[in-house]
């Protein structure tokens, strides 16, 4: 059972405080996990469980706001930790984005939100489709109407019709002139590429997204060609788990519209679709610069939004780099954004310059690293394939359709 939660800023600010039981926990707790935060900050956010003197902490961290749940009681962690993530899912979906200021520009939408997906400390309604049948998203309309009228309230004036459904996560009998069922593979490829080239690392962290607009209360099988490369898989509540123990094919009731059905982590990857080449070398004060980015195996479709980024060392002074493709900003800041879009089929483009030291510095000592971003429609580099999808206990036809993206995460390149 949850006592209590807070939306801390990165500067350490409470920006918002539910208290969810009748035992009220007092701020203190927030100072006293901050303070540990700043004396240990890189191996205190991958804690996600921390123990204080008072109480059990738990941390989610999303987009600069950490999500920090607190109990005195016993209660299964996993719990814990994935219903902060589903809060935070949620507060991304209806405010556009996490940030500090849209929360603060919509403090009732919030702790309306966490009324409804929270009761007494336990998890009550965490399903998106359901908030939002009881909470109207955020928009100007409502905005204007709140001030004009003094009502300040979103929460709808009847029950959602999930309430009269027997499954809770999906409305009851919706009716469409159009069946249809849209699956995508949405993967993110994490790389980690050492100064000799070697591919260190390389995995895939994929969802399946699923868009249904399906009549009455349809019952979906969905199995892949090869699922057997599949680790660490995450299921939405309505998919049967014997199903897919016994045989890897998901059975699922589907909530209506969109939603997640699955997360997956394919380990292990040989190798990656593009490759960048740098290379510095530096002598009496200066040091000179070669990015080269080319296609390394051809996956079919197209890659692009193709981006290189990384941040000049303290001790540079000042730095003039081209490229023969694309456009190269350095910011003030020093961080360098080379920006090349799609790679050309005939010639890999290069990004070259010189950078200066600061004086009294012959050599360069510290070697940044390359943040690499891409974008391949169409395709899963993972290798998952959906083998087909079924619709069960509704005699009419509908519409699938099944799509692919795979765009790079934590792909970095030491020089």
């Amino acid at each position: 059972m949850l006592q209590c939660i807070f939306l801390l800023s990165d500067s350490g600010e409470v920006i918002l405080e539910k208290q969810l039981t009748g035992h009220r926990v007092d701020r203190s707790i927030c100072n006293w996990f901050w303070d540990h935060a700043i004396s240990q900050p890189d191996s205190f956010k991958q804690q996600p469980v921390i123990a204080s003197p008072t109480h059990y902490l738990f941390q989610v961290f999303r987009q600069g706001i950490t999500f920090l749940a607190c109990t005195q009681v016993e209660m299964p962690p996993l719990m814990a930790i994935e219903f902060l993530c589903r809060v935070a899912d949620v507060l991304n979906e209806y405010l556009g984005g996490l940030n500090e200021d849209s929360i603060k520009d919509n403090f009732v939408i919030v702790y309306e939100l966490l009324d409804e997906m929270i009761d007494n400390g336990f998890p009550l309604t965490t399903e998106p489709n359901i908030l939002q049948e009881m909470i109207a998203l955020p928009n100007i309309v409502s905005k204007v109407l709140s001030v004009v009228t003094g009502s300040s309230s979103n929460v709808s004036d009847t029950l959602p019709g999930s309430t009269a459904s027997c499954v809770p996560w999906r409305t009851a009998d919706p009716k469409y002139a159009n069946n249809e069922v849209y699956v995508d593979l949405v993967e993110q490829m994490d790389a980690t590429i050492n100064r000799d080239g070697v591919l260190v690392k390389c995995e895939i962290n994929g969802e399946v997204q699923v868009n249904s607009h399906i009549t009455g209360l349809p019952d979906l099988t969905l199995s892949f060609a090869n699922p057997s490369i599949l680790d660490d898989v995450r299921f939405h509540p309505c998919v049967r788990f014997r199903p897919w123990e016994s045989n890897q094919i998901l059975s699922f009731v589907p909530p209506d519209g969109q939603f997640k059905l699955m997360n997956y982590r394919v380990r292990k990857l040989k190798s990656t679709p593009i490759y960048v080449k740098p290379q510095l070398t530096s002598d009496s004060g200066r040091c000179r610069l070669n990015v080269m980015v080319g296609m390394r195996n051809d996956p079919g479709k197209t890659v692009d939004s193709v981006n290189v980024q990384f941040q000049l060392p303290p001790c540079i002074l000042s730095a003039d780099l081209t490229s023969t493709h694309g456009t190269v900003n350095v910011l003030s800041n020093k961080t360098c954004t080379w920006s090349i879009g799609r790679i050309p089929k005939d010639k890999a483009p290069s990004m070259s310059g010189t950078l200066v030291l600061e004086t009294g510095l012959e050599r360069l000592h510290v070697f940044p690293t390359f943040q690499v971003d891409f974008r391949i429609m169409g395709v899963a580099l993972s290798g998952l394939q959906i083998d087909k999808l079924d619709l069960k206990t509704v005699p009419y036809r509908f519409y699938k359709g099944f799509r692919a993206l795979t765009r790079a995460g934590e792909f970095e390149v030491r020089s």
